[in-house]
Parts: structure tokens; sequence; C-alpha cells
């Protein structure tokens, strides 16, 4: 067996923390071997705890040859610039959502990473949730046949509590309300089954709350290849997670029990046609971790990482055509 692949954790918040939790489970394949966080007060006992080393400054990750690859749970606006300097360190990449915040950044991505012969992982962990998985393969295999429709949210409230001076409330970080958030996977998955988008009507609302960006948002897409994609997301509300697909011979509709920060298994309701309506459930997995062994496998060369770069730069091409039509409030093209 190969030794599993180094990497450098770059961002000890919520979801760094919750990364290196998940992957005490992975040991054989990737191990977390440096902590980058500029809190490093506010972290150092949890990296006593694990043995792992932290500091402040990102380059002491690039320059560490233990360090074989970077996770970056970080600010929306820093994935470009840390992107460039890991590529340029030689080091794998995996990336928390989004990739960027225009196609051009996506672009820019993708391509120093390809142009290096460097694996580019994503944090789209929804793709590894088991009913989510088993929905991509019979869309795939034509069980679903042309797919027409899909109806989508991601909602929560967690961020009620966070300061309103948090990044992840920012205009210049997570523009169009709850979108970059939890809306951003919806579109992933979207797009992962009908292609490329043409275009996107937005409405981001604030309703309830004080959330400076907003607190209610939906985009209605349609695809060039035909048919559209109905994403919301509440920032707001309490948690719901669901999405729906539908096609000429059948639809499958998956509701999450729980946020994937603590997953609980899924409700999976589907017909076939000519078929009875059917309702399943589905045990708890650990996505956020079989996502990362994924790509750590890709690295080694094992296997191959299933979100492709036509994917990642479409998902940020769309989300930056959503960012322009909830200011402007009409449908706009995706570039």
């Amino acid at each position: 067996m190969s030794a599993p692949v180094g990497i450098a954790l770059v961002g000890m918040g919520w979801w760094g923390k919750k990364m290196l939790n998940v992957l005490g489970a992975a040991p054989g394949d990737i191990r977390v071997v440096r902590a980058v966080e500029p809190d490093v007060a506010g972290v150092q006992a949890l990296c006593d705890a694990k043995g792992i080393p932290v500091s402040a400054d990102y380059a002491d990750a690039l320059n560490d040859p233990a360090v074989e690859a970077v996770v970056l749970a970080t600010p929306h606006s820093l994935h470009e610039a840390q992107i460039a300097a890991a590529v340029a360190a030689g080091k794998h990449v995996f990336c928390e959502k989004p990739l960027a915040l225009t196609k051009a950044g996506a672009q820019k991505a993708v391509a120093l990473c390809q142009g290096a012969g460097l694996v580019l992982g994503m944090g789209h962990e929804r793709r590894w949730e088991p009913p989510i998985a088993a929905m991509l393969a019979a869309a795939d295999s034509g069980a679903l046949g042309r797919l027409h429709q899909i109806e989508a949210n991601f909602s929560h409230d967690k961020f009620l509590s966070l300061d309103r001076d948090n990044w992840r409330l920012k205009a210049d970080q997570a523009p169009a309300g709850g979108m970059t958030a939890t809306g951003i996977h919806l579109l992933d998955l979207s797009v992962r089954l009908m292609g490329a988008a043409e275009s996107v009507l937005c409405i981001c609302e604030k309703l309830s709350s004080d959330l400076p960006n907003g607190d209610t948002v939906a985009a209605f897409v349609k695809f060039k290849g035909g048919g559209t994609s109905y994403v919301s997301a509440s920032l707001a509300n309490p948690f719901m997670s669901r999405f729906t697909v539908y096609g000429s011979k059948g639809w499958i509709d998956i509701r999450d029990k729980a946020h994937v920060e603590s997953p609980d298994g899924w409700i999976v309701t589907s017909a076939m046609a000519g078929g009875p309506i059917t309702t399943v459930e589905v045990a708890p997995a650990e996505p956020v971790k079989d996502n990362l062994v994924s790509f750590a496998r890709a690295v080694r060369g094992a296997e191959t990482y299933p979100i492709t770069a036509a994917h990642l730069v479409d998902n940020i091409a769309l989300l930056e055509a959503i960012f322009v039509s909830a200011l402007s409030g009409k449908i706009e093209t995706v570039a």
C-alpha cells in the first residue's frame, strides 16, 4: 500500500474542524500533517491534541516537504491566490466551495492545476452522499429517461448567530444570500445532470433577518441542452435539504434528515413510469470524508476524481450570472 497523502489543512474554522474530525477515519488514504490558521491561539490546544503543527503563515505549508496537498477551508475571495501559490509550490489542491467567484477565476485555477499535472478537488461532498450517487448513476444509465427539471432547496439558520462582521456574511465573499453557502451545492448537481446553463433569473430578499446580503434566495435556471432547475436557499429558517430530479421515465426525491455537518441519513421517494411511488430510508454516511478520500486516491493515481474541469467552470459561470441577476432582478445570460 502507498503512504497516505500528507495534507495541510488551511483554515481551522467551523468547516476546517469538521474536516479534521472526519479524516481521523481515513488514516490509510489521507493524513493531516500541518494546519494553517491566522488565530493560532484559538486552535493550538486542538492541534496539540492531534499532534499537528500549526502556524499562521500559509508559506509554512507550501515550504513543508511533508505536505503533498493543501485543503483550503478559507474565505472565498482568497481561493484564487492560494491555489496559484499552491501550484507554484507543486502541491495538489482541494478547495472548499466555491472554487472562485468568477468564471475567469475558475478557468485560471483549472488551467493552473491541469498545466502542472496536479489534482484539483472540490468541496462538493453532496455527490458522495449515497442516495445522490445512486441518483447520478440512474440518470447516467438512462433509467430516468430524458431529464426535464430539477427542484432543490438547501436551507439552515446557522448563520443567524454569526457576528455581522463575519466573512461569510460580507458582500465581497458571499453575494446573493445563501447561494455560496448552500445553493452552490445544488447548482453543482444541476450542472452535473443537465450540463452548462444558458440563462438564470435570481431573486434575493431580506425577509426575516438583518443578514446584510439577504436571507432568502431563489434561482430559476435554463440549460443550453434544454431543461430547467429551480434552486432555493434560506439562511433564516430551520434546516431543510431536498433535491428532486424529474425525467421522462421516472423521478427521484432525496431529503436529508440532518445537515451534512452531522449526517443522519436520507429519505428517498421515487417512481418509475408505470410503477408505484416508493419511499425508503438510507443509513447515515460521511460524504465529507469520502470526498477527501477520493481526492487522495486521485493524487495517488488510484482513481479519477469525478468532478471534471468542465463541471467546475460551468458551475462558477452559473454562479457569477446569479450574482448579476440578484442585483438586476432580470434574466441574465450565463457567460
